[in-house]
């Protein structure tokens, strides 16, 4: 049966989170695949990634994390000249080798933890000027994480750098090896609007650390936040080799037209194909941070309290699933086309009477409230397509096999979440379920440690960064072998005889005592 829970999230609201949850004594009749959110949900109302299972639409697919067509266009004065010249002066300046130094790379991440904390009144007035984001949230999704991310590769920037000494083998005797970390040169990163400072920043981190000059692109359609990064970045960094671009699709579309040494792209699947696609005729290498739809699988005999708690913190975070649209709790909507894009799917036929929580909306201010919908079908759009806004559909499974096969049917998603005290589900889980990254009994805190990658896999991405992945993914590790001019055997060179022959083939076969004996005109057998 079918079970209405109250669950109390405050000591002042009450969310009815109808259906889908399952209590029952048996396993076979299990769970429900709670449509959780992807990991990068920490807002209430503008931009979470609703996270459903579902099948993207290859063609129609849209990328709303970027999505430009909803900004009036404007005469660009940046065009494929412009970009050329900024490519060009920043190469010429890393050629200098300006960036390689510890002493550059440091100084400049010190600065980007000054600018955060001394302009953390002006970040957060942006945050709130583009998006209505809370104080609160502003500080723990954005600024928190970007310092602490910078902090680490200040504390840790000296052993990144270092060369990692690794064996070699008895066919270069005597040698030593080892692995150099070396910058890949001038970069772009073109972040996302939904949180527009971390996932502006958090790569400059990663691109700086491992020595590179770089272009950063911030999403238009957070204007403030991306006129502010632009002069903070002017102030504080170095604009020989560290520097802001401003703009849309024109601006984003001359940047693509050059020649970079990687390209580092958040957004959604339709734009990154755009990217790679751009790259690929320069040879350029991509990370693609794109997201989709993340499940989040509810088994029947947990703390059912606590599991929609987690789930309604990873969808809504700060709010905590308040449903009270009005409060400065609330952020809003980013802008009208997508307030109408979410209402126009609530309001969808057959969707509309699955509501169960929420669906309120205000226009004028471009708030909608938290929502939560039960067996929403399978056709809907909302089903089909990226929700990126705060409603959060849930379906049921009748075993948790069942939500299994429904996870391994859609697209891999950027993250997958399973809420069960199960060891033996939660390793099935594990083993047999791809996504980006992972939360067993959690959602969103993976995304917070730095010692974890993070990235897609498939359709949700390539590549992974954070910490020392961040470092990693900026840089290219070059092999490096090490021998003097002593212990020049003939054994490589010609004239090649039978003696030579069985003394290189016990070498190769690590034949030690094969080799010996070949090399005195002996062998095994005799």
């Amino acid at each position: 049966m079918v079970m209405t829970k109250l669950l109390k999230i405050n000591h002042h609201h009450t969310i009815p989170f109808a259906g889908g949850l399952y209590r029952t004594t048996t396993r076979s009749n299990v769970a429900s695949l709670a449509l959780a959110t992807s990991p990068f949900q920490f807002s209430s109302g503008y931009c979470s990634k609703t996270c459903i299972p579902s099948r993207l639409k290859l063609v129609s697919s849209t990328c709303y994390a970027t999505l430009s067509a909803v900004v009036k266009p404007q005469e660009s004065a940046f065009d494929g000249k412009e970009a050329a010249l900024l490519v060009d002066e920043l190469r010429t300046s890393f050629n200098t080798g300006r960036t390689r130094s510890y002493e550059w790379r440091i100084s400049q991440l010190q600065n980007i933890a000054k600018m955060i904390d001394e302009q953390e009144k002006s970040i957060t007035e942006a945050l709130y000027q583009d998006l209505s984001k809370p104080e609160l949230e502003a500080f723990l999704a954005e600024l928190s994480n970007t310092k602490s991310s910078c902090m680490l590769a200040i504390k840790e920037l000296k052993n990144w750098m270092a060369p990692e000494t690794v064996k070699t083998s008895v066919t270069t005797f005597p040698s030593s090896a080892q692995i150099v970390s070396e910058p890949l040169g001038v970069v772009l990163v073109i972040s996302a609007w939904n949180f527009p400072f971390l996932l502006s920043v958090e790569p400059v981190i990663g691109a700086i650390s491992a020595g590179n000059a770089v272009v950063l692109k911030p999403s238009e359609i957070a204007p403030a936040t991306s006129s502010l990064l632009a002069k903070l970045f002017s102030e504080y960094l170095d604009e020989t080799t560290i520097r802001v671009v401003q703009g849309g699709v024109p601006e984003t579309t001359a940047l693509l037209d050059q020649k970079w040494d990687k390209i580092f792209f958040t957004g959604g699947a339709r734009v990154g194909r755009i990217v790679m696609a751009a790259a690929a005729k320069k040879l350029t290498p991509v990370v693609l941070e794109l997201g989709g739809k993340c499940p989040a699988l509810v088994d029947s005999d947990v703390n059912l309290q606590v599991a929609a708690r987690r789930i309604i913190t990873g969808k809504w975070a700060c709010n905590n699933g308040q449903a009270c649209i009005g409060s400065k709790d609330v952020s809003r909507i980013v802008n009208s086309f997508h307030f109408k894009r979410l209402e126009s799917m609530m309001k969808e036929n057959g969707v509309a009477n699955k509501i169960v929580h929420g669906g309120q909306t205000m226009e004028d201010k471009l708030k909608i409230s938290p929502t939560i919908l039960v067996d929403v079908p399978e056709e809907s759009s909302m089903m089909q397509e990226e929700i990126f806004g705060p409603l959060l559909p849930v379906i049921t499974v009748s075993k948790i096999e069942d939500g299994f096969q429904v996870i391994r049917s859609k697209p891999k998603p950027l993250a997958a979440y399973l809420f069960t005290d199960n060891k033996v589900l939660q390793n099935r889980f594990v083993e047999n379920v791809s996504a980006g990254g992972m939360g067993i009994n959690e959602t969103v805190l993976h995304v917070t440690m730095k010692d974890l990658p993070f990235g897609g896999v498939g359709e949700s991405g390539i590549g992974a960064y954070h910490g020392k992945f961040s470092y990693e993914t900026f840089s290219h590790k070059k092999g490096v072998l090490y021998r003097s001019f002593d212990g020049d055997s003939d054994l490589r060179y010609p004239p090649y005889t039978p003696e030579k022959k069985r003394v290189l083939k016990a070498l190769l076969s690590s034949d030690i005592f094969g080799a010996i004996l070949a090399f005195f005109g002996f062998s095994k057998d005799s």
